[in-house]
């Protein structure tokens, strides 16, 4: 994007009183209409403004518009600045909250901090554009309306979105998980699952690992086949001599 005049009307003001430069030269430098600077020619645009020369001002070079008046067709360029000047990042404030949903926030502030305690008083402040005095009477039940306010969702209310709130939770739990808490207290805050090895007690984790190893040695090759044969085996001895015993009785 290309830079312009500070002033447009009174750089081309300046340059229609002091050069030759065309209509459209003027009109392009300043981001004017020709018609515009054709007017401030005429004296119809521009009435009482004073004309401001973009040389001293660093924004143009004699000899950029001793080449335009040489060339009409010409497009006149911004001098290039002798210092660097940042660009100031402009701070955000509180979110905006429309005057028909401001009587919500409270209701708003209470149902954070009773679901999600983890947040701090600049992210309630963040998500639903209100104040750290308004949050600390909510949270000591000394707001002037403690009773009548209730508990409501502000994604429900229009005060933010999902994926703010998800935002700062997750930065919470990332905070809870520095400060100690671990992965476990980390997810509780994001509301995901832990591992089963987190969860269940050593004792049933044991007991769960013995199971899968019987179940196993039930299904070794050899121990099937053993046991396959074991009942294939013929009748013990006993059992004939009681067989033959009673044959010779029957045949006698």
């Amino acid at each position: 994007m290309s830079r312009l005049p500070l002033m447009p009307q009174a750089t081309a003001v300046w340059l229609v009183e002091n050069t030759s430069l065309s209509f459209d030269q003027i009109a392009q430098f300043c981001n004017l209409h020709m018609l515009e600077v054709k007017g401030i020619a005429d004296g119809d645009v521009a009435k009482g403004i004073k004309g401001m020369d973009p040389i001293s001002s660093g924004q143009l070079t004699r000899e950029e518009i001793q080449a335009g008046e040489e060339n009409l067709d010409r497009v006149l360029r911004m001098a290039s600045s002798k210092f660097d000047v940042q660009q100031l990042r402009v701070k955000k404030g509180p979110r905006y909250t429309p005057l028909m949903r401001r009587h919500d926030r409270p209701n708003a502030i209470l149902w954070l901090v009773k679901n999600h305690p983890e947040l701090k008083d600049s992210q309630i402040m963040r998500l639903v554009g209100t104040t750290k005095p308004t949050i600390e009477a909510i949270r000591t039940r000394s707001h002037w309306n403690s009773n009548n306010l209730t508990a409501q969702d502000p994604i429900t209310l229009g005060l933010c979105t999902q994926s703010d709130l998800d935002v700062e939770v997750q930065k919470a739990a990332k905070r809870a998980e520095k400060a100690g808490g671990g992965p476990v207290a980390a997810r509780a805050l994001e509301g995901t699952l832990a591992p089963i090895e987190e969860t269940v007690p050593a004792a049933v984790a044991v007991e769960d690992a013995e199971a899968a190893a019987a179940a196993a040695d039930d299904l070794d090759p050899k121990k099937v086949l053993a046991r396959m044969i074991a009942n294939a085996a013929p009748a013990p001895k006993e059992t004939e001599d009681a067989d033959a015993e009673s044959e010779e009785t029957s045949g006698a």
